[in-house]
């Protein structure tokens, strides 16, 4: 095995670190302050390739995989300014269109994405459906050329952003009264899908949104896939969102570690740098291994994920879990280090903490990815 990069991998590395840095945390601050979006980093990042690089070259992407896709949003992160919308439209979205959307459908839309020209974000959480996919309530019935889409999602991101929703919705029940799934792209400008902010504490430029699909008709060729199986056409986009999350925590995880080291180094108190004291050193040099064994296997879940691997699976749920509480820990610690300072929008460490914290939760709760691990790692009584 080898465990090195590539050089053109390595080229992609320094190629987003350079470009990220020209915009830097402040400007990611400025942006979710204000109320603004990131959109001039967004478009940058499109206008090299880089959020395409998961993308067939066929399709105007980089012909590369999810392995190139979570390092770009790793060193975006690395540099202070997360893009949480290439957890959803790249990824998610584009991962599934390439994989079972019509040859039209990959036509009409996966330029866009590879580009960044067009954003799609995705719908399957609901107020009362929590994990259990199964009991989703949002529901598409046919009728002639259309199908009608009634129900309510529920933190949804980057719908003001987007042009198109990807709705994981119910079309049918099987024999165990579960719900039948299917996949339909929604426009966000479709007649009677409203949509309303959530406020949350999170200091990031995306937006939460609770939609509401009030008899919203939407064009049968919309649809993603086959009928009924969209659960399976889910499952080929959500280990890409664990590993892009994982990457993203990943990436903070490097900045705050960065930061703190160089704090560490400069600040003296009692004539020596306070670096040298271990009280301040082990902890960061303890939160430095847990960051990179989180790394490890966040590229090993790429890697499996892009050979087809079936244990990329919990490769990526395990990559997304490391990550969350390892980047915590690191973020932590760097605030720590920096005392006072740390809870100062000055240093640019606090301001990290909401979107971090995110990844302990969604996509996927820590808790249920232990059930995930215990049920299919360890081979215990499913416990839900």
């Amino acid at each position: 095995m080898d465990f090195r990069e590539t050089d053109e991998q390595r080229a992609l590395r320094e190629a987003v670190s350079k470009l990220a840095a020209s915009f830097g945390h402040e400007y990611f601050v400025e942006r979710a302050k204000s109320g603004q979006k990131s959109t001039e980093l967004w478009q940058a990042v499109g206008r090299q390739g880089f959020l395409g690089v998961n993308i067939d070259e066929a399709h105007g992407g980089g012909g590369g995989g999810v392995y190139e896709l979570q390092l770009v949003s790793e060193e975006l992160a690395a540099a202070g300014c997360p893009l949480l919308m290439m957890v959803v439209s790249p990824a998610i979205c584009g991962t599934i269109i390439q994989a079972h959307g019509t040859d039209e459908q990959r036509k009409r839309w996966l330029p866009g994405i590879a580009s960044g020209e067009t954003i799609m974000a995705f719908a399957i959480t609901e107020p009362d459906a929590g994990s259990n996919s199964h009991n989703i309530s949002t529901a598409a019935t046919r009728d002639g050329g259309d199908y009608v889409l009634r129900g309510t999602k529920y933190y949804i991101s980057g719908v003001d952003e987007a042009e198109a929703v990807l709705v994981v919705t119910r079309t049918g029940t099987d024999a165990s009264g579960r719900g039948r799934l299917s996949l339909l792209i929604v426009p966000t400008d479709a007649p009677g899908l409203e949509r309303t902010a959530i406020p949350v504490e999170v200091t990031a430029p995306e937006t939460q949104f609770t939609l509401f699909f009030d008899d919203v008709r939407v064009p049968a060729e919309n649809l993603i896939g086959v009928e009924g199986e969209g659960l399976k056409q889910v499952f080929m986009g959500l280990n890409p969102e664990r590993i892009m999350g994982a990457a993203l925590a990943n990436g903070i995880a490097r900045y705050g570690l960065t930061k703190a080291s160089e704090y560490a180094r400069e600040r003296n108190v009692w004539g020596v740098p306070i670096g040298s004291h271990q009280g301040v050193a082990h902890p960061l040099a303890n939160a430095k291994i847990q960051v990179e064994l989180a790394r490890l296997m966040t590229r090993q879940a790429a890697w499996l994920h892009d050979e087809g691997d079936p244990a990329s699976g919990e490769a990526a749920n395990m990559a997304k879990y490391a990550a969350a509480e390892a980047g915590l820990t690191a973020l932590d610690q760097a605030i720590q280090t920096h005392g006072g300072n740390g809870m100062s929008t000055e240093y640019g460490l606090a301001t990290l903490w909401g979107p971090l914290r995110l990844m302990r939760t969604a996509p996927i709760s820590r808790e249920m990815i232990l059930n995930y691990v215990a049920q299919h790692g360890l081979g215990l009584p499913k416990s839900y």
